[in-house]
Parts: C-alpha cells; sequence; structure tokens
C-alpha cells in the first residue's frame, strides 16, 4: 500500500465518517479499528505487548499510528486491534514466495501471524466483549524465527530452503515477538495458536 493510498484510508476516511455519523446523529455503541502490530518498530527481538512503545519505522506504519489515535480520540468508543501478518485462504505470500525461489529470511529474526479466520473471530468478540480495552494485540500463541516457518513450508512442500539474509535485511523489517496475552485473557480462543496448525489445513 503507496503512502498516497494509505493517508485517505487509514487518516482521512475515519474523519470524513465521524463527521457524517454525528451530523446525522447516528447512535453508534462502538467502532474497532484494525491497525497492524508494524506500529512497534523495535528490532531487537523483544517480546511487546501493548503496553510498550509503538514508534513506527516505517511511513506507512506511522500512518496506520495515526489512524489509531483518529479512532481512539474520535466521538465513539473505540477499540484497536494490531494484527500481526495475515495468513489463510487467499493469503498465501510465504508459500508463493517459496514456490518462485523468492522466500528469503535472516536466522534469529522473529515473524508473528495470525490465520485469518481467527483475526476475524478476534473482531467479532471484542466487538461484542461486555467491558474491552482499547487496544489489543491480535497475534497467535507462537512467534517463530521466519527462518523456521519457511524452513517448515519448504520442508512440507518438497521445495528448496529459503535464501538467508544479512543483519541489514533484518532492519528492513523489524524484529520482535508479540504478545497476544492481553487478547487472550478477555476470553478470546484461537482455532490456529501456532502456525503449524493454521499451515497444515491449508496445504492439505
Amino acid at each position: 500500500l503507496s503512502l498516497h493510498d494509505a493517508l485517505p484510508i487509514y487518516v482521512e476516511a475515519p474523519l470524513r465518517l465521524f463527521d457524517t455519523l454525528e451530523r446525522r446523529g447516528a447512535r453508534i455503541e462502538r467502532v474497532l479499528f484494525t491497525s497492524s502490530t508494524s506500529v512497534y518498530g523495535q528490532d531487537d527481538g523483544s517480546e511487546v505487548d501493548e503496553t510498550a512503545p509503538a514508534e513506527p519505522a516505517s511511513p506507512t506504519a506511522a500512518l496506520l499510528r495515526r489512524g489509531e489515535q483518529v479512532f481512539l480520540g474520535g466521538p465513539y468508543p473505540a477499540i484497536v486491534l494490531r494484527l500481526a501478518g495475515l495468513y489463510g485462504p487467499g493469503r498465501t505470500w510465504l508459500i508463493d514466495q517459496l514456490r518462485t525461489g523468492r522466500a528469503r529470511c535472516t536466522p534469529g529474526v522473529w515473524s508473528n501471524r495470525i490465520h485469518v479466520l481467527d483475526a476475524a473471530r478476534a473482531c467479532a468478540h471484542l466487538l461484542f466483549l461486555r467491558e474491552p480495552q482499547p487496544l489489543y494485540n491480535g497475534a497467535d500463541d507462537h512467534p517463530a524465527p521466519l527462518c523456521e516457518v519457511l524452513d517448515w513450508l519448504a520442508g512440507r512442500l518438497g521445495l528448496p530452503a529459503a535464501a538467508r539474509g544479512t543483519a541489514a535485511d533484518a532492519m528492513l523489517r523489524g524484529n520482535k515477538r508479540v504478545s497476544n496475552r492481553r487478547l487472550r485473557r478477555s476470553g478470546f480462543q484461537l482455532r490456529h495458536p501456532g502456525y503449524r496448525d493454521g499451515y497444515v489445513d491449508m496445504l492439505e
């Protein structure tokens, strides 16, 4: 998503929506904004939860952070759900990268993900939660090194292992372990708690 496209989607559209709803006197009980864990700029492999500083390292992530602030500072009770990398039906980026020989990872760099089904279920769960907090991370239970995930997929698919990158490559994508404890403590249960659970269903 380019910066040209991201600004109207993440910042301008919510402002216009809230303005329209207020002028019409709409009764809105709760709004939910799906953001991204990319707003966490940590690159040292540390664990991050909702109390960690959100200091985006990329311009697009910075716009997402602005979008969060628009929702949380808006006229209606709001929840922000920061989703990790989505995978599942229609979201086969890692598999496609392996099949085309473009997959690349840096040893020791962590990755975070959530199955699209669990992401949708988390949205519904939070919209109907009795007393939600304003911010949640949407990730599965098991952050894993990206090289581990790619090697496991390559083995299942009978494909060559992903190429290994350098520390400079890692700096471009960040390196953190996203905690979902707050979401789990709210009563949410994942259907796919780890990448193997979710990808097995896809591969079969």
